[in-house]
This record gives C-alpha cells, structure tokens and sequence, in this order.
C-alpha cells in the first residue's frame, strides 16, 4: 500500500476514534440536526388558517347572518366574538384579540333586495402582512362568488339565462397539491443545519485542537499538511452524509415529503456542498485561536449565509442589490437542487448549474483553505 495512503488511513481513524469518543460532538453532529430538523419543521409554517375573526351585524338579518356564516364557513377564518359596534372592533384589532373584522351596515337585506348592491367592511391587520393579506383574500373571493352567485338567482327568477363569466379559471396545483409548508421549507431546513452543523463543528474541533497542542504535535510528524487536512475532513464529511440521509428519511416519514427524484443526484450534490461546508470551516479556524473566536466566525458566516439562502424567505423579495449577493452563496443553490430533485423530480439536465456551481465552490473553497492550512502548519 502506497505510503501516503497509510498516512491518510491513519489520520481518519485517529479522527473517527476522537471524535466518537466524544459524546458532546456525537451528539452535536448526530441528534441535534434531527431534533431541530423535528422543531423547526413543526414551528415554521406559513399556512394561514383559523384568523381570529370578529363581526359587527348592525343589520340582524337573515341575509346579514348567512353572510356572515357561510364567509366563516371555511377554515381560513374563524369567529371569537360578536361585538356591538366598530369602535369595539377597532379596539380587538388594536389589543390583537382579533386580526379581521367584518361589519355590516343597517340596511344590508333592504340595499340587496332593491339591487342596489350593498357593502360590507372588511378590516383586517396588517401588522402580520402573510396573515392579513390571505385574510383580505379570502374575504374578497368570498363577496364575489357570493355576488356571482345572487346575479345568477335572480337571472333564473325573472325567466332570464343565467349570465356566465367570460373566463373561468381552474387552477391546477403541481408538486405540492395541498399547499403544505412542511414539504416546502423541511429540504431547505436540511440544508440550512447541514451548514451550521459541519461548518461550526469543523471549526470548533480543530480550533480545540489548536488550544491543546495536539495539532501542533501532528504537525511536528512526517504527515503532509494535505495528508493531514484531509484526513480531518473525511469523518466530517461521512458524518454529512449519514445526517442528510437521516434528514431525508425523517422528512419524508414525519412531514410527508416527496422523493421523487433521484437520491444519487442528491448524494453528489450533498458531497459538493460539504466539501464547501468544511472548507469553510477549516478556513475559520486557521484564522482561530481558541475555540471562542471559531464559534464567532462561525456564526458570522451562517447567519448571513441561511439568510440569503431562500431558505426562509424568497429570493425575489429581496432588492436587486442583496438578491445579487446570493448568487455567490452555496446554500442557495443546495436548496435549489433538494427542492427540484425531492418535489419535481428533476434531474441532472434540470439542475446541472447549481450542481456546476457547488462542484465549483467546493473546489474554489477546498484550494484556499487547504493554502491556508499549508501556510499555518509551515
């Protein structure tokens, strides 16, 4: 066996039996993904159901009551209190006992019956802009169905044709039918704890090193630095991989996410991006002198990273000056290439430049850090 093959077995069974022994980093590398994998795909969610609705009926009609039922009929609003007048609705909004509140005029049957159309207002909070603008929605969609539906009445009462609409829309829901956040936010979380995981825990593990001498004293020995980082990388990079398998497979047990692509354009994909990872990691802690000042850098590099990812919030939605930064983010196209294989089944010829783009970064990055390790094991 050639000996730098035995130099580089040497150091990644030195690592794997360090690092087992440890059981904070085991769990750290291991349970931690998963249980915040459990929370946050539980926590996180964008679903607007069961808005805290109050309504003001100073008309105390049939009409104005099956109004009023049929719009809280479904489940996106939900009724905490009939109240008196507007002021009391205004103060619900203001005290946030309630987000909507819908208030019907005194003549609302009389203004109907003569077809002189009547109103109904609708306020809504927008303090919480997701919340109030599918609640404005809702309500919208609801009047005009509502009013739809009385023309059509009141056609066939007079002997008439019922009037059509010119354009009618059948909307047709794709890769995720039911509108669930779990299935769209628990491949980005993935991504997003595979980051924090290998790139703090890399940095911290060989900053600890550092602390104890022990580098040092593997520095002193034959071993080639690029023997040397090499072997420290592997474990990490094998640990990687087991937690986006266990990531995987919670997420399609627990929050029904698909996986309808392939795993191997996965597999690959997941090796680039932890080569970019790690690479992060061990560039952080050569430019580290305890394990302190790595936890810092870190997070100074996670933080803005998970936040110009998509993961938690559209790229679109950015301007123009920070949505261009996010091109140069590894993350972002992680996410791309889980979200496309696990829910469109997409492939290589769909995703080969986000998958281009990690191969690169992880090159890119793997060359500077592995210059900066040669410089400070000289």
């Amino acid at each position: 066996m050639h000996p730098l093959v035995v130099q580089y077995r040497a150091v990644v069974v030195k690592e794997v039996r360090q690092t087992a022994r440890d059981r904070r980093v085991m769990a750290l590398l291991t349970l931690a993904p998963l249980i915040q994998l459990f929370m946050l795909g539980f926590a996180v969610n964008f679903d607007v159901r069961h808005v805290p609705t109050v309504v003001v009926d100073r008309d105390k009609t049939a009409e104005s009551r099956a109004y009023a039922r049929e719009q809280l009929a479904g489940d996106t609003l939900s009724l905490t209190a009939l109240l008196p007048d507007e002021t009391a609705a205004a103060e619900a909004l203001e005290q946030g006992k309630a987000s909507v509140a819908l208030i019907f005029p005194p003549d609302f049957q009389k203004d109907l019956l003569r077809g002189e159309g009547a109103q109904v207002q609708a306020l809504v909070d927008g303090s919480d802009p997701t919340r109030s603008s599918v609640a404005a929605t809702a309500v919208a969609q609801y009047s005009l169905l509502r009013a739809t539906r009385m023309l059509r009445e009141q056609a066939q009462g007079q002997g008439l044709t019922a009037p059509r609409t010119p354009v009618e829309l059948v909307p047709r829901v794709l890769y995720n039918p039911e509108l669930s956040t779990s299935v769209y936010v628990v491949p980005g979380i993935a991504a997003m704890l595979l980051l924090i995981v290998t790139t703090i825990i890399m940095a911290m593990g060989l900053a600890r090193e550092r602390e104890t001498g022990t580098l040092e004293q593997l520095q002193v020995t034959p071993l080639r630095p690029g023997i040397l980082m090499a072997g420290k990388v592997t474990p990490f990079l094998l640990i990687g991989l087991v937690d986006v398998g266990l990531a995987l497979s919670v997420g399609a047990w627990v929050f029904g996410v698909p996986l309808r692509g392939s795993l191997l354009l996965v597999a690959v994909a997941t090796l680039f991006y932890l080569l970019s990872t790690l690479s992060v990691g061990l560039l952080i802690a050569t430019v580290s002198r305890t394990q302190q000042q790595a936890f810092v850098g870190g997070f100074l590099f996670v933080l803005p990273a998970v936040l110009l990812s998509g993961v938690m919030s559209p790229i679109r939605a950015m301007p123009d000056w920070l949505a261009w930064l996010t091109y140069l983010n590894p993350v972002r196209y992680y996410a791309e290439v889980l979200r496309g294989v696990l829910l469109k089944n997409a492939g290589l010829w769909d995703l080969w430049r986000q998958v281009l783009l990690l191969a690169l970064f992880g090159a890119v990055m793997m060359a500077v850090a592995a210059r900066r390790f040669h410089k400070t094991s000289a």
